[in-house]
């Protein structure tokens, strides 16, 4: 069994560098969207109409279902509930 190293778990188990950071942009904003759930109070159905989904996507949300969430989806999320989303572009290594 050979031993390969990947900088990231996201380069691990994406096919390609794009798919990498787009597993790591949305896990950063599931992170985000759940801490301000977590801090809220909210339960999944309050959460539901804040972020304007339904319950059942709130679900998804907290059990980290990242490949059911495309970015756009949780950018608008995050908006929903008063969140301001900011970017930071770094050249690769």
């Amino acid at each position: 069994m050979s031993q390969e190293k990947f900088s990231s778990i996201w380069d691990a188990i994406a096919d390609t560098p794009d798919a990498s950071a787009n597993l790591h942009v949305r896990a950063e904003l599931m992170m985000a969207l759940k801490n301000h759930l977590t801090r809220s109070g909210l339960t999944q159905v309050e959460a539901a109409q804040v972020f304007g989904v339904t319950q059942p996507r709130i679900s998804d949300l907290l059990r980290g279902k990242i490949n059911l969430f495309s970015i756009d989806t949780l950018v608008n999320m995050a908006a929903a509930a008063g969140m301001r989303v900011a970017l930071q572009l770094e050249l690769a290594a």
